[in-house]
């Protein structure tokens, strides 16, 4: 833990070094007063929050067929009506990608100023989306990166690989000390980028304490699926020391499989942060002792972007004249030290 804090650490004061020096080279060869550009005109706590022109934004996503899905729909929406100058086209949530593309293609002809898309393949969500940038409609693409950067004026991602390296993290810290710790993992649909990259930050964040994975399965996000992942798992790991279940909404299955088989001697963490998750590790009566975060606001911040962009406005915290083309939101670990701070806002399986 030590390396990896140290070696983070030497990381971030390297990066603050080089981040020093491009200031002070701009505030050299500005020819003026270095605090003349320290607060753009565009960018204020009260003019952002004021109305302005009204504006019509299309939003597409998949269909609510999961808890941390439902949350992002409904947190885009509750976002849209804060704001009276906003004018929200909702297109009807859908996992056909074809069908999607064709919602968006309705906004296009429909002339709306942005777009804020969580599609529900990313690639095949490519081709239109940069169909709308060159049709001059900023695109804010949410959670899914399609796969050029031309798709898109903004995006805003949960970071899956550092909920790996979050989850790993916690662990090392509560076992690491056991060099034959036995690491269990339930992963959601293994097939997916996503997936793949939170498995990949697990398992480099355990190998920084000497220890990786024992015992690993797949489920497929859903309760079911959940379910009969663990059983499979924990029929097969007769001892168990920490495991790390990728997303709480499988996790309900996961914990029933779980108290089903009679067993508790390992600590869980759980992915995603659902309140039901935060729940139970604030009663401290199971094996669940931590979920990592993994954003429910996307598409809601996405809302909040898409409206500054079309307005011709900018973040007001950010010195930078425009909004940043890329934005990726933190992973922290929840813990009954903590849980109060999350519990408020979290979604519910």
């Amino acid at each position: 833990m030590l390396a990896l804090r140290t070696r983070r650490q030497r990381m971030l004061i390297a990066a603050g070094a080089a981040l020093a020096s491009v200031g002070l080279l701009a505030g050299c060869t500005a020819g003026g007063d270095p605090e003349a550009n320290t607060q753009p005109s565009n960018a204020s706590v009260e003019g952002n929050e004021a109305s302005g022109d009204t504006i019509t934004i299309g939003f597409s996503g998949p269909a609510a067929d999961h808890g941390w899905l439902g949350a992002i729909n409904s947190a885009a929406l509750a976002e849209a009506e804060k704001y009276p100058d906003i004018d929200l086209k909702v297109a009807e949530g859908t996992n056909d990608a074809n069908l999607q593309i064709s919602q968006v293609e309705g906004f296009i002809n429909d002339g709306v100023d942005a777009i804020v898309l969580l599609p529900t393949d990313g690639a095949a969500l490519t081709e239109v989306a940069i169909q709308a940038m060159e049709a001059g409609i900023p695109v804010i693409n949410v959670d899914r990166e399609f796969s050029s950067t031309f798709a898109a004026r903004v995006t805003i991602l949960g970071d899956n690989y550092g909920m790996g390296v979050s989850a790993g993290t916690y662990i090392c810290e509560e076992v690491g000390d056991n060099p034959d710790a036995v690491i269990a993992e339930i992963a959601g649909i293994d097939s997916l980028p996503l997936t793949q990259d939170r498995s990949q930050g697990f398992a480099d964040a355990l190998e920084d304490c000497g220890l990786s994975v024992t015992n690993r399965v797949a489920a497929d996000f859903t309760v079911q699926g959940g379910e009969a992942a663990t059983s499979q798992l924990l029929s097969s790991a007769p001892k168990i020391d920490a495991l790390w279940n990728h997303d709480d909404d499988q996790g309900i299955g996961v914990l029933a499989a779980i108290d089903a088989a009679g067993r508790d001697e390992f600590i869980m963490v759980g992915g995603a942060g659902s309140a039901n998750a935060m729940r139970e590790i604030e009663a401290g009566d199971n094996v669940l002792k931590a979920t990592v975060i993994y954003p429910s606001t996307q598409a809601a911040d996405g809302i909040r972007l898409a409206r500054l962009i079309a307005q011709g406005k900018a973040m007001s915290d950010l010195v930078e004249i425009e909004v940043p083309n890329r934005i990726v939101l933190n992973a922290p670990v929840v813990t009954s030290e903590n849980v109060d701070k999350y519990l408020p806002s979290a979604f519910e399986s």
